[in-house]
């Protein structure tokens, strides 16, 4: 099993930071972020672990032309907003947009933050790579997989389809951390964070392919790009959601459909959210986030699509303007591009 570009896969399965900085060699909390405490020339950076590819990538890139050091760790989408909110890190990845709660917590704490996305990413549903029966799954047939309801009564393959075969159905999620599981389950069953409880989760995406590798009964579904570096291992599912808007039939992630929109329902931005403070007081910061913007390249190289131009030069005004707050102020906006977004702010 391979794991992604800049990602160390060890029996641990704990990711190391850049040059060797690892989450654990950071400072305290407190003692580095945007507040007055920050250790100058460190610029901490955490979150989704889907983001991970793209923010380990850039760091590693930006150390090369700077003075400044770049620590990239990985406590999930909800974990990075704990931390931002808390004022232990500068900048935390997002594989959904900040919730309400989340919004609330930074506003108590004093922290002003600027959200920028960075990517689309396809949420790539997945069996072992000798699978012979799934060809391609609906989102109602996702739905009836993942459903609350289906715990402890959805236990087969043929409980699915009609001419599946009679065995147990295993799945693999990310974590209820994860801002990946909370788009999946508001694309797939309506209402974020509403899903069976009997599945096999965890925040490390590596540890969610080789699961699925390595049983031939099971189903996952995690970041494109994790799938991407292991095709040799995995199986892509095509997913029908039922329209005709995007064409008639199946439609698999990759990076064309992703990008023109046909891989619905999950086809979605990531982002990443930045310290207001810490983006105006510490130049090294600023620099970072504005070399992160121009990385379309590397956001490529690791297996995502970079934002049309259009959509990409609305991103940078909002980081030159220093808009603050969230354009999704009433959650993911599933099936509705970026740019048009944007263009509604």
């Amino acid at each position: 099993m391979k794991t992604l570009t800049f990602v160390l896969f060890s029996a641990a399965l704990a990711l190391p930071a850049c040059k060797g900085k690892s989450e654990d060699s950071a400072k305290p909390a407190g003692e580095e972020g945007g507040g007055a405490a920050a250790e100058s020339g460190v610029i901490v950076v955490d979150g989704s672990s889907t983001v991970l590819p793209v923010s380990q990538a850039v760091a590693e890139a930006f150390e090369k032309q700077s003075e400044a050091h770049v620590t990239v760790g990985k406590s999930g989408t909800g974990g990075g907003f704990q931390k931002f909110c808390r004022n232990e890190i500068v900048v935390t990845g997002a594989s959904r947009p900040v919730k309400e709660s989340e919004r609330a917590a930074c506003k108590e704490a004093g922290i002003e933050f600027i959200e920028l996305p960075v990517a689309y990413d396809g949420i790539a549903v997945v069996v072992h790579k000798d699978n012979s029966w799934v060809d391609h799954l609906t989102v109602e047939e996702l739905k009836t997989m993942w459903a609350p309801e289906a715990e402890e009564k959805v236990m087969n393959w043929s409980d699915i389809r009609e001419g599946f075969p009679e065995e147990n159905l295993r799945l693999f999620g990310p974590g209820l951390d994860s801002g990946t599981y909370d788009y999946f389950t508001k694309a797939i069953v309506g209402t974020e964070h509403a899903s069976r409880s009997d599945f096999q989760p965890n925040e490390d995406d590596n540890v969610l392919v080789r699961g699925v590798s390595t049983d031939a009964q099971a189903l996952g579904f995690f970041g494109f790009a994790y799938y991407k570096e292991n095709t040799d291992v995995l199986k892509i599912v095509p997913i029908d959601d039922g329209t005709a808007d995007n064409g008639d039939g199946p439609v698999a992630p990759t990076m064309e459909s992703v990008a023109d929109g046909s891989y619905q329902p999950l086809s979605r931005p990531i982002f990443i959210y930045v310290n207001k403070e810490a983006l105006e007081k510490r130049p090294e910061v600023a620099e970072f986030v504005s070399f992160y913007l121009n990385q379309d390249a590397l956001v490529e190289k690791v297996g995502y699509i970079p934002l049309p131009a259009a959509a990409s030069e609305l991103v940078k005004k909002r980081l030159e303007e220093r808009t603050t707050g969230s354009l999704f102020e009433d959650g993911s906006k599933v099936g509705v591009t970026i740019e048009e977004i944007l263009k509604g702010a």
